[in-house]
């Protein structure tokens, strides 16, 4: 079982961000998912799980794919992407991707954490997830429009909100957690992550599982763990 890694703990951390760093550092696979990757491993990938102080305090970054992509479609996700050779580790890759994708600056964005390795078994991906301070927030765009077609930061209030959490269920059966906010629908490995983060930060506000919505595109990866594991990463 992999474990999360702690790698700094800056000057002018915002309190806000304990007791969740604390509890990540202590958190293994079995936290986020009960998939154990393979013997022989998989291909190495990393999204970044970037947070930082928004107009409405504590907010996390997202993007959202193309409706004209062959995979994940108008889906939410974390920027990121697979591994290249000459990425030094998985920050590299992390902070890579998420320039690439919505023109962040990685020199705005402090590492804090490798959470558990997490495995994707449709794409055979091994995904780091990168979690991350924005110490410097600036503005973030979409620069490649055939993968990207928005970008938001999402409060964590309005993320732990009960209003805005829903649960969804695939043309396959399987049903996980969801939230509706900004006009975005988060689901699968996102949502996953997203929930059982807020769980770790004491963010989370006591909720019943109400609505439950259809995700009409069958195509769709199936998510194969609890908290929801669809293959967001691109190749």
């Amino acid at each position: 079982m992999s474990r999360a890694r702690l790698l700094a703990r800056p000057d002018g951390l915002p309190d806000w961000f304990e007791p969740l760093l604390t509890r990540v550092g202590e958190s293994g696979t079995a936290d986020f998912t009960p998939l154990r990757t393979p013997p022989g491993g998989g291909r190495p990938s990393a999204v970044l799980v970037l947070i930082g102080d928004g107009e409405a305090g504590p907010d996390l970054l997202v993007l959202q794919r193309a409706a004209t992509m062959r995979n994940h479609a108008g889906q939410p996700a974390f920027p990121g992407g697979g591994t290249d050779p000459e990425d030094a580790d998985a920050v590299a890759t992390a902070l890579r991707e998420a320039n690439e994708e919505v023109g962040l600056d990685p020199s705005s964005a402090e590492a804090l954490a490798l959470l558990p390795d997490l495995y994707i078994p449709v794409s055979s991906f091994v995904v780091t997830p990168v979690l991350a301070w924005w110490r410097r927030p600036h503005p973030v765009h979409p620069r490649q429009a055939a993968e990207v077609a928005h970008v938001a930061r999402l409060p964590i209030g309005e993320l732990v909100d009960p209003r805005n959490r829903i649960r969804v269920r695939h043309p396959s059966g399987w049903i996980g957690p969801a939230f509706q906010v900004r006009g975005m629908l988060v689901w699968g490995f996102t949502a996953g992550v997203i929930s059982t983060l807020l769980d770790m930060g004491g963010w989370t506000r006591p909720w019943q599982p109400g609505a439950l919505v259809e995700l009409p595109d069958a195509s769709t990866p199936v998510p194969a763990s609890r908290g929801g594991a669809p293959d967001e990463v691109l190749p």
